[in-house]
């Protein structure tokens, strides 16, 4: 897909209380809010809605798009973003 951009952004941690991925960023570089998240088969799994902890060694809040994101612990997500 040409103009299409994928990178690798963590490693999922575990399921937040409200519902949301926790992944701790691979990079200093923390993703855009709103950004897709997809997994190693590229099935897109949620976006982007917060960035948290310190600067140095952030974390990322996804919120999933279906009921099944415990089944994402311990899985690498990745950034899709269409430019």
């Amino acid at each position: 897909m040409p103009g299409a951009g994928l990178r690798r952004l963590g490693k999922v941690l575990h399921l937040s209380k409200s519902g949301n991925l926790i992944l701790r960023l691979e990079s200093t570089e923390p993703p855009r809010t709103g950004v897709e998240v997809c997994n190693h088969k590229l099935e897109r799994v949620g976006i982007v809605n917060n960035i948290l902890g310190p600067v140095k060694a952030p974390y990322v809040s996804v919120q999933p798009f279906a009921d099944n994101a415990g089944t994402h612990a311990g899985r690498v997500l990745y950034q899709y973003e269409k430019e």
